[in-house]
This record gives C-alpha cells, structure tokens and sequence, in this order.
C-alpha cells in the first residue's frame, strides 16, 4: 500500500450489501478505509459491517447522528463498541449534543473518532440561504468547526473549498473531505476539488466514492487516484 492510499476513504456507493463485499474483494490490500452510510447501514446492519472488518478493512460509519443530547449519547455508547474506525455527528446539533457524544465515547473507552460534520457538500450559498437566513455559509462553517474544537471531537469533515476556513476555527483536529473528483462530474456534489488539490491544502483523508464505483476499472481508479494524491502530498513540502 503507498502513501496515497493510506489517505483515500472509498465511499461505498453501492445498492446492496453483497455489491459492496464483491466490490471490496475485488480491491483488497488497495485500499484501508471504507465509509457506510445509510442506505448500506440500513440494509446491512452490524453482520454487514463485521463482514467488512472481517475482510481487513476499517469501516467508517457515516450516518450523522443529529438528535437530542441523550438519544446520541445512547446511539454513541451502543456503537462505540463495533471497533469502528470514525463515526459522524451532524455539527448543528449544537454544543451539548456533541459533549454527550464524546463522553458516551470516553465512557466506552473507545478508540473510535468521532467527526463533526459541519456543512453537507450538497450546498451551495443560494441554497444555504433558504434554510439558515441571516447566516452566511462561511460563519456557520467557522463556527462549527471551533465548537468541534471546543467539545472535544477528533475531527472535521468538510468541502474541500472549505477546508481553509475549517482547519484555522479547527485548528488540531483532523479533516476528512468529501466531494472530491478527479475531473468535472455532473452530480449534487456543489463544493468539489481535485484530490491533488485537496491533499496539497492539508487535509488528512478524501473520500471517493462514484469515480471509483462507477469506474470501467476499478483498480486503475483506485491507483490513479492515489498518484494523485501522493502528488498533492508532495506540493505541501514545497
């Protein structure tokens, strides 16, 4: 495995449990971390994420818990012990649900990181504006991130256009980035940029999901995108 792959989350974006054990075994030793999120989650449930750690694989559960302090607090405790790798939060569920989460986190003695998710890369600010009037994008991501900060959460996932905002509020917290592509795609992904790009701006892990999936060559994506990164990895040291 090379140093790019060591930072590539691939996104399992696939219908049904068994795609995605098929896919996975078709890329094994390629890749480390793979991300679930809700379709597979609610499909799949715990065998399907046994069966993905089983396989060498660390999984990252991606269903952005955002309810009242105690119901998170009891989501936290009863995944805390699935050896998961990450587990999301949605920010806006404000500083007292996110304190909840890390002492249910603490309490399990856990490894698992927890990451705050500060705005969904679907976004854009027109769209931003029908649902938080009165708050422009940029504050709501400042603020986000250094309540992160301040609850104790151990990372930040974010846009990649947003990354320069989110690692100064967030300063000492990890940034995982979505909605990244390796060209143009047309999708209801609004905020995207180039793994290279991403990477050379400082963040610590991109997730991927449909150009690889949906790739004619799945391995070749998976390599491609990792040269990629190893080349951003590289504009950061000069």
């Amino acid at each position: 495995m090379n140093r790019g792959q060591d930072h590539l989350i691939l996104a399992l974006d696939v219908e049904r449990p068994a795609d995605g054990m098929k896919l996975l075994s078709s890329l094994g030793g390629r890749l480390k971390y793979v991300k679930i999120g809700h379709q597979l989650y609610a499909r799949g449930g715990l065998p399907f994420i046994r069966a993905i750690q089983d396989e060498g694989f660390d999984v990252f559960l991606d269903i952005k818990l955002h309810d009242i302090p105690n119901t998170v607090l009891m989501a936290v405790e009863a995944l805390a012990s699935l050896g998961l790798w990450a587990l999301t939060l949605h920010c806006s569920g404000g500083r007292k649900m996110l304190e909840e989460a890390v002492k249910a986190k603490k309490r399990a003695g856990s490894s698992m990181y927890l990451l705050g998710v500060t705005v969904l890369t679907s976004f854009d600010n027109d769209s931003w504006a029908e649902v938080s009037p009165g708050c422009s994008l940029q504050d709501a991501l400042q603020r986000r991130a250094r309540l992160c900060r301040e609850t104790g959460i151990d990372g930040i996932v974010c846009s990649p256009l947003d990354l320069p905002v989110v690692r100064q509020a967030g300063k000492g917290l990890f940034t995982v980035v979505p909605g990244v592509r390796p060209a143009a795609i047309d999708d209801d992904q609004a905020r995207t940029a180039t793994p290279q790009r991403t990477i050379g701006e400082g963040a610590d892990y991109i997730v991927v999901g449909r150009p690889i999936v949906n790739a004619p060559d799945r391995i070749a994506a998976v390599e491609s995108i990792s040269e990629a990164i190893e080349e951003g990895l590289s504009w950061r040291i000069r």
